[in-house]
């Protein structure tokens, strides 16, 4: 089971000492910042499920780095506990303003933080069935949102994207990498549906690198062009120099033999209701399957939308 993890930004190496202690004590991993923007930059390598902040730190304040943390559309969700000091009451209602989602006052109990992490982590997975990289929707939200389209008998378009040649990247640049191409794509698959879906578009993280994005018929090509055109121009950055300019990495297949393997891209398969009636969510899982299959062949990123009919 995935320890759960938490991120500690003080600037008090004696604070972050009694802290680590005690929630890793509790079973939590945990993760250190010295400062505002030490924590920022960890946060978004790191991934945590709740951080710590404190309130009065160099380089940035925690009002601050909470309000960039709030800001940013994949962190969002993410909960943050606030510590001020006794009897700075103008620390807890900026805190409070800047989003933290709980704050307590030093000195502290380590025991009540404790219990208050806990009843924030689990009031957290109630209210959001999040996918731990990404802080998108998971598979129970996606199953959830799918059934109440075909319910409602509205015409729709399910948009399941997934990365190619990621794997290979993995195996040459490492996991960590990885990581950082899933939450690139995330954002940017968030980003675009925001800016030209509807308003009550969604957007979901199914596992690994697969994606899927809900939206209404008249929106999902622009809004699938858009996704492609904004990834295939961050792609390259994701690769070394000597990588981008040659265009493709070397890795080797399963029988050790050398292989070019080009740049990742996306392919997306539209599944529509259109011009068949879908009644089960199972049926929309096996033609965005079959999409997404058709798009891989094509070795670039590509849009391919359903357009057959029903038997």
């Amino acid at each position: 089971m995935r320890k759960q993890k938490i991120m500690l930004v003080d600037d008090e190496p004696d604070i972050r000492d009694v802290l680590k202690i005690t929630l890793e004590c509790e079973g939590y991993e945990v993760c250190e910042a010295v400062d505002g923007v030490d924590g920022l930059e960890k946060v978004n390598k790191v991934s945590p499920d709740l951080v710590i902040l404190d309130y009065k730190m160099p380089k940035m304040d925690g009002h601050e780095v909470c309000e960039i943390l709030k800001k940013d559309i994949l962190l969002r969700h993410m909960p943050i506990i606030m510590l001020t000091g006794k009897g700075d009451i103008q620390d807890k209602v900026k805190g409070i303003n800047a989003g933290a989602d709980d704050y307590m006052v030093k000195p502290f109990e380590p025991e009540e933080l404790v219990a208050r992490v806990k009843m924030i982590l689990r009031r957290s997975a109630r209210d959001l069935d999040a996918n731990p990289l990404s802080r998108l929707p998971g598979n129970a939200s996606i199953m959830s949102e799918l059934e109440a389209m075909i319910s409602s008998g509205k015409k729709f378009a399910v948009c399941y994207l997934d990365l190619d040649k990621f794997k290979a990247f993995n195996d040459t640049y490492g996991f960590e990498h990885g990581d950082e191409i899933i939450r690139e794509t995330a954002r940017i698959i968030l980003s675009v549906t925001l800016e030209e879906g509807n308003k009550d578009d969604f957007v979901g993280h199914i596992g690994g690198d697969d994606f899927v994005v809900i939206t209404s018929l008249d929106r999902a090509d622009h809004l699938c062009g858009r996704i492609i055109v904004d990834f295939d121009k961050s792609a390259p950055s994701f690769y070394n120099k000597e990588d981008r300019e040659r265009g493709f990495i070397l890795a080797k297949d399963r029988q050790g033999n050398e292989m070019q393997i080009p740049l990742i891209s996306i392919s997306i398969g539209v599944v529509t209701n259109e011009k068949r009636e879908i009644s089960h969510v199972a049926e929309i899982g096996e033609i965005g399957a079959e999409l997404k299959k058709v798009a891989k062949a094509e070795n670039r990123s590509i849009m391919v939308k359903d357009s057959r009919k029903g038997d």
